[in-house]
């Protein structure tokens, strides 16, 4: 797998938080290859339909983050992250920890294999708090 350079890893890093928080389908997408994996237990409450917990593909990634952007209130995280990432040129690697200066969000560690500069693979690991939102969504999603 090719490597990214410094400078295409911190872009990733900047400018995925910087997408998600600012709900920029279009920049967030960019920064994914065409056959790209996401891996995040939200897809189970975002598509249910799709309820393996696994996505491939850009359009369905592109898929689940636009029903993401429009279900869920960008208040679900308050998106604070310390500015601590880890990479080896191949693997991106940050925390949304749940204590924060304002108080408990969703905890959430970003995972992401890099391939020139774009994201190949991505886990979403979840915490204590943002296990417990899952759980509370899917029982308004059953009803």
């Amino acid at each position: 797998m090719k490597t990214s350079t410094d400078s295409e890893i911190l872009h990733v890093y900047e400018q995925w938080h910087r997408t998600v928080v600012d709900r920029d389908l279009e920049g967030l997408m960019a920064l994914y290859a065409e056959d790209a994996v996401l891996e995040t237990p939200l897809i189970v409450v975002t598509l249910p339909e799709r309820g393996n917990g696994t996505l491939s593909g850009k359009p369905a990634i592109r898929e689940f983050f636009a029903a993401g952007l429009r279900k869920l209130p960008n208040s679900l995280g308050r998106w604070y992250r310390t500015g601590v990432f880890f990479s080896n040129g191949r693997q991106l690697t940050w925390e949304y920890p749940r204590q924060t200066p304002e108080g408990d969000q969703v905890d959430l560690v970003e995972v992401m294999e890099l391939a020139g500069g774009l994201i190949v693979h991505h886990r979403v690991y979840w915490g204590w708090v943002g296990f417990k939102s899952l759980v509370a969504s899917l029982g308004q999603a059953a009803r």
